[in-house]
């Protein structure tokens, strides 16, 4: 089959790796028709992660089941269907606790597995023509047959669950006002996602003008950090006080606000002066323990100086940790059926699976409007 393969920083190709097969009968094989380029995938693409030259990226999936094993009960042929880019057992200590971003059993010695994702178990990602599904019954999620709503669910599969797991994290109820760090598709969809939960005013900080511009257009207040310290930017809207609530859509690569060098903690700091005293902060951006690229030997290993004295001051609290898409992508799914919720607004390009190289680059660069795109092996949906 054609697959999306790693060669080494900076650097993807389309070429013919081997076919998946059923290795357990609780397996599917999904026939691959939407998979989407996610910002986690950059942080391997830029040779910031322990990823080897030869894996297969994707971890956001739909498709078609092409075939299943003899153990799988609730699903059939032709079924169409999305992954959470979790994989899990659904039966060990967390994911019964309904922890399934990091189950216990698919990645022995390491709490939590994923598609195509270094460090997260033997899993091929999806940016393929199939995908095998461990735990299929568990793992995969029905949609209504068809090929309508495609771009919406695809997204079901990580970043509409993620950007409102950041609420959830947060604790964001109806009437408050939320400032949202990065406006990438996460971003997006955590601030979009404080406003389906009934957030008063949603503040979406960033200095992408095309990020900013989709931030406005679905109702947040866009605040260019380029321009000023974002957080005095925002207390200036709020009376002085900062938010009720805080969400880190950004992670480790943030940038410094003069936008010239990397500072991995200056969005969490600058949440802890953003939200007011006793506000809850919610962190589903990326932090990892190992970061070869580093802008100093702390931050190679993870370890960053947030500003936790001033977090004890104002008795702000913390959640953090990635999303558990099983304990959300079914409530999401029936809202976007009902026309509640429509989160493919972020979705800015609609590609074939041979044009994922130059999405890639495009994307990292953050050119030509590339916001976030969705290739489609093997199918004629490419715009």
């Amino acid at each position: 089959m054609k697959a999306v393969v790693y060669e080494k920083p900076f650097s993807v190709t389309v070429r013919d790796v081997d076919d998946p097969r059923i290795q357990h009968p609780n397996d599917v094989l999904v026939r691959v028709t939407s998979t989407a380029i996610c910002g986690s995938d950059l942080h391997m693409y830029e040779g910031r992660t322990a990823a080897e030259p030869g894996i297969v990226f994707g971890h956001e999936n739909l498709g078609v089941v092409e075939e299943t094993g003899d153990g799988v009960t609730s699903l059939s042929v032709g079924d169409r269907v999305v992954m959470p880019f979790n994989v899990a057992c659904g039966f060990c200590k967390n994911c019964l606790a309904g922890e399934t971003g990091f189950c216990l059993t698919v990645n022995p010695g390491f709490a939590g597995g994923a598609y195509g994702y270094v460090a997260m178990g033997p899993y091929t990602g999806g940016q393929a023509e199939l995908l095998r599904v461990p735990f299929a019954d568990f793992n995969c999620l029905k949609l209504p047959a068809g090929e309508e709503f495609e771009t919406d669910f695809v997204l079901l599969a990580d970043i509409f669950p993620t950007g409102y797991h950041g609420c959830e994290l947060a604790q964001v109820t109806p009437g408050e006002t939320v400032a949202v760090y990065g406006a990438g598709p996460v971003g997006l969809m955590a601030a979009y996602s404080a406003l389906l939960r009934g957030a008063a005013k949603v503040f979406s900080v960033d200095r992408v003008p095309e990020r900013l511009a989709k931030a406005e257009e679905i109702g947040a207040v866009p605040v260019d950090f380029t321009k000023g310290d974002p957080a005095e930017q925002i207390k200036e809207q709020t009376k002085g006080e900062g938010t009720d609530k805080g969400v880190d859509a950004v992670g480790y690569q943030a940038q410094a606000h003069d936008t010239s060098h990397e500072e991995p903690a200056i969005v969490l700091n600058a949440l802890v002066e953003t939200v007011r005293a006793t506000g809850r902060l919610g962190v589903p951006g990326l932090y990892v323990p190992s970061d070869p690229g580093g802008p100093d030997e702390h931050a190679k290993h993870g370890q960053l100086l947030v500003s936790i004295g001033r977090m004890f001051e104002k008795g702000q609290k913390m959640g953090t940790g990635q999303c558990n898409v099983k304990r959300y992508n079914r409530q999401l799914r029936d809202l976007i059926i009902a026309g509640r919720a429509k989160p493919c607004f972020v979705v800015s390009h609609e590609l074939s699976l041979e044009e994922a190289p130059g999405a890639y680059e495009k994307f990292d660069k953050r050119i030509e409007g590339y916001t976030k795109v969705v290739l489609h092996p093997g199918h004629a949906l490419a715009a």
